[in-house]
């Protein structure tokens, strides 16, 4: 039994947090330390408690010792990873972030990575994760750091350029979904029992929540020249990957989909988008596929809420309470999630493993620009992740990655110089704002900018923003 410590920065989370708690539980040959630390230490106490409950349970493996720390040096100390999965600012700082766009005609699916709610919620997260990699950098140099925070490529980048010798890399399960989804195609046009994703092999490369399968194979059979057959067959009605959810349950479930949007795209491009519709759409032109809310009906996904997201967390916050005092049991069941799977295989435990990751481009992917942040395979392996050099995209899909990956890039320079002009011009050349006025956009990234504010003053000169 290996004994490490991991810090857990965001230890207060309402989600995430209890699929990690209970992966960790199952990880045979691991056991230590949870140092949980978060602004908001009655979350991160809540969370210790429902962890104590975890090591009760009969279906637990690996007992760990959650400890709630209030200075965030103490909780890096000596530790061998570094979780990071935070909320930068509150929902009403997202809600307008996601809202106030609507009133120039500009609607986002999620508002987390890309378009007006990204580029706001990546000025209010870099600051926090320069701060993060300097104490990184100070108290355990040498360990892995995992990030998960959304925007996950502005995040990671972050990381790096504060401390370029840091050992980080970002995990999305979007990919995930889109193996998931081939299965399906397998089980539908193959006519075989639906496999299991690791069954299904495949390149895959672009920037986080755009990231595209360039190849896939199943038993020798290459998936992508089924899809059409597939495609041609559920086009209309959709076909959603999670088991027992049918295609038009988006319309009562904000976070499902029909994969309407990904067959079109294939259909066009001949290549797989591999995340979720409602993130694809906001990488592309609002004409595409998101000009309004009957858009988004239309191509069978679902436009989230804030209020939604508001009410799901008290709904979050009074189930931890529950399972905490005992009222509720948790499921120490394994999560569809790698975090675990990639850890046991940087020491070394389990055999080296390939899995989707962001890190900087060094040359994986081509087409894109050298220390970009990109999303491709990596084989991970002991104290090593190391990129694959992915198939290049076709031309059309690569210059649409581009733009975005571009976009990234000079958000990311503006913020850390703390460049209102520089933020304002990655901002005005999102796709979702394609057709908005120079003179809207500068009004609405103002009073975006002016709604965070409280998230904002102790990083930027705000009365120096003119434009």
């Amino acid at each position: 039994m290996q004994k490490i410590k991991i810090a857990y920065l965001g230890g207060g989370s309402k989600a995430w947090a209890r699929v990690f708690m209970t992966d960790l539980a199952l990880a045979e040959g691991l056991c230590g330390e949870i140092a949980l630390y978060d602004i908001d230490v009655s979350a991160a106490e809540l969370n210790q408690r429902i962890g104590a409950v975890i090591n009760r349970s009969p279906e637990t493996v690996s007992k760990w010792d959650y400890r709630v720390y209030t200075e965030i040096g103490e909780a890096l100390d000596g530790a061998d990873f570094v979780a990071c999965s935070i909320l930068p600012g509150t929902f009403d700082e997202m809600e307008s972030d996601v809202h106030l766009p609507e009133e120039y005609g500009i609607y986002q699916a999620v508002g987390d990575t890309v378009g007006p709610g990204g580029i706001l919620r990546a000025m209010r997260t870099v600051p926090i994760y320069e701060g993060f990699a300097r104490e990184i950098k100070a108290h355990c140099p040498q360990a892995w750091v995992i990030n998960l925070t959304n925007p996950m490529t502005a995040c990671t980048k972050t990381l790096y350029d504060v401390f370029p010798e840091i050992k980080a890399f970002g995990c999305c399960h979007e990919v995930f979904h889109a193996q998931e989804f081939l299965c399906c195609v397998a089980h539908e046009v193959l006519g075989v029992p639906r496999p299991s994703r690791r069954e299904m092999v495949i390149d895959a490369c672009g920037v986080n929540h755009f990231t595209w399968i360039t190849e896939a194979n199943y038993n020798g059979r290459d998936m992508l020249a089924v899809l059409p057959e597939f495609i041609d067959r559920f086009y209309e009605k959709g076909y959603c990957e999670h088991l027992g959810v049918e295609p038009d349950d988006f319309k009562e479930d904000p976070f499902r989909y029909g994969n309407k949007v990904k067959m079109d795209l294939f259909r066009r491009f001949r290549v797989l988008a591999a995340a979720g519709d409602r993130h694809l759409v906001e990488f592309m032109d609002r004409s595409w596929y998101l000009k309004n809310k009957a858009d988004a009906e239309s191509w069978l996904y679902h436009l989230t809420t804030v209020g939604y997201r508001k009410q799901d967390r008290i709904n979050k916050i009074n189930q931890s309470h529950r399972i905490a005092d005992g009222e509720e049991e948790i499921k120490v069941v394994k999560s569809d999630e790698e975090v675990v799977e990639l850890m046991k295989a940087l020491l070394g435990l389990i055999p080296p493993m390939v899995s989707n990751a962001n890190t900087l481009n060094v040359g994986q992917m081509a087409g894109m620009p050298a220390g970009a942040v990109v999303e491709t395979n990596c084989v991970f392996s002991r104290n090593s992740v190391k990129p694959i050099v992915a198939k290049p995209l076709p031309g059309d899909v690569n210059a649409l990655v581009l733009r975005n990956a571009q976009n990234i890039e000079n958000a990311y320079y503006g913020i850390k110089n703390r460049d209102f002009r520089q933020i304002f011009e990655a901002f005005v050349n999102q796709p979702l704002c394609s057709g908005l006025a120079l003179s809207d956009a500068r009004e609405l990234f103002v009073r975006m900018v002016k709604a965070t504010d409280n998230y904002l003053r102790d990083y930027f000169p705000l009365e120096q923003l003119k434009l």
